[in-house]
């Protein structure tokens, strides 16, 4: 059997990504494994449906989201609720705070975070998505991508706020 070099490629371009995107939703490395290569093996089997195929990083994305949701076996739908003007107060969080998080601090909050703010949060910063192009993969409303990362950003400053509190005490 010969090997696909065209689908060598896609795996080489998006594997890292992919994976860190399932990391971020999963918080497991042995989960964020199975979700890429459950990607892939879907991509395999239907990537003949993408009519177009510069939009081939917006679906693996969209597939391995899909994945993740059916892993968690729930379809919880967040209602949109517009942000309220206390969210432009945002705690301050000091820089020294900022200087000594780790990676490993950052993916705790980020586990903190409830998944459907979270997986915008993500896409947004890690994986350089437009907001479209996150409501896309989530299937979800433009507003509705922008307020969740502004929520999400909420929490994190929070986390953050609280983390400096613990230690200066």
């Amino acid at each position: 059997m010969s090997a696909d070099p065209e689908f060598e490629n896609l795996v080489k371009l998006y594997y890292r990504d992919l994976y860190r995107f399932g990391f971020s939703l999963t918080g497991s490395e042995v989960d964020a494994t199975d979700l890429t290569q459950e990607t892939f093996y879907i991509w395999a089997n239907k990537r003949h449906q993408l009519r177009n195929p510069a939009n081939v990083k917006g679906w693996l994305f969209t597939t391995l989201h899909r994945e993740f949701l059916k892993i968690c076996r729930h379809r919880k739908r967040v209602a949109y609720e517009p942000i309220n003007e206390g969210a432009q107060n945002l705690p301050h969080v000091y820089a020294d705070v900022v200087n000594r998080i780790d990676a490993r601090t950052l993916l705790n909050f980020l586990g903190q975070i409830d998944e459907c703010y979270r997986a915008p949060l993500v896409l947004y910063y890690l994986e350089d998505l437009s907001y479209k192009q996150i409501g896309n993969v989530l299937a979800i409303p433009l507003g509705t991508v922008q307020s969740r990362i502004a929520r999400a950003k909420i929490k994190l400053f929070q986390l953050l706020s609280e983390t400096k509190s613990r230690t200066a005490v």
